[in-house]
């Protein structure tokens, strides 16, 4: 018998839910969790209706982060031969998380109840994240004698700031939504996960309604500009800009204001 797909994709319009659908486990992160993240984006990526990715879960809380008793499995036997199958399946779990973050697709996650470990390395790879009230973050790798490996030290650094990430990391303590939006980690707090589903269709929706080679292209400048600097990210808009304009969008956007209508972009 087939394991079950971990997620559950429904597509609406140019936006898709990407559901954590193993609520029976805590929507725990296993290999098969992994392995369809890769499979999924790469096809999110390339396809040009999707417009928009809402990242969001069944059951009681978004996630309780890695499968342990899965990952077990990693320890190996202490050899030199199970120490370096070890490193390359870490290196192959980061892949997984950084896809999402390169997928051209602007990513937002919706959280409800806890996200815990390896959800917020699942977090820091996406573009926006709003949660309900009752969400509950933690780093939780440090208080289980694991050195967080999938990009939360690398990557929530630059959307925190140093201060409360040092704090965050090193405690491994629990932090709220109100908290997580002090920080900046999240930009929107709902009342619950309902209205949490809604606000991130709206922001999805409004994210769609752009132009989508525009909004891919601000998406790849950011990343670019974060990880090589100001000077060399100018330059590389300046490349994209002077590569795509003008196109049909952009006629299609002044034509609209003259027009005084809405505008339909189509990616061209």
């Amino acid at each position: 018998m087939d394991k079950k797909d971990p997620f559950r994709i429904k597509q609406d319009g140019h936006i898709v839910w990407f559901t954590l659908n193993r609520p029976e486990k805590l929507n725990s992160m296993d290999f098969a969790f992994f392995e369809g993240i890769t499979g999924y984006f790469e096809k999110f990526d390339k396809d040009p209706q999707i417009r928009a990715i809402i990242i969001n879960a069944e059951g009681k809380g978004f996630t309780a982060g890695l499968d342990l008793a899965e990952a077990g499995a990693l320890l190996g036997n202490g050899s030199a031969a199970s120490r370096d199958i070890t490193y390359r399946k870490i290196i192959e779990l980061q892949e997984s998380m950084n896809i999402i973050e390169r997928c051209r697709k602007p990513v937002i996650a919706a959280v409800h109840g806890h996200c815990i470990g390896g959800g917020v390395d699942l977090l820091c790879v996406c573009d926006i994240r709003i949660a309900s009230k009752d969400a509950v973050f933690s780093i939780r790798e440090t208080r289980i004698a694991i050195t967080a490996d999938l990009g939360t030290l690398q990557r929530l650094p630059c959307i925190i700031g140093d201060g409360w990430f040092r704090e965050l990391a090193l405690t491994g303590r629990d932090f709220s939504a109100n908290e997580a939006l002090q920080t900046g980690f999240i930009t929107r707090i709902c009342e619950n996960k309902e209205e949490l589903e809604k606000e991130a269709f709206k922001i999805a929706s409004s994210i769609a309604e752009n132009p989508p080679l525009a909004v891919q292209g601000v998406k790849e400048v950011i990343l670019f500009s974060r990880d090589n600097g100001v000077y060399p990210g100018l330059k590389f808009v300046a490349q994209k800009n002077s590569a795509m304009l003008p196109s049909e969008d952009l006629i299609e956007a002044v034509g609209a204001f003259m027009e005084k209508r809405k505008p339909v972009f189509k990616g061209m």
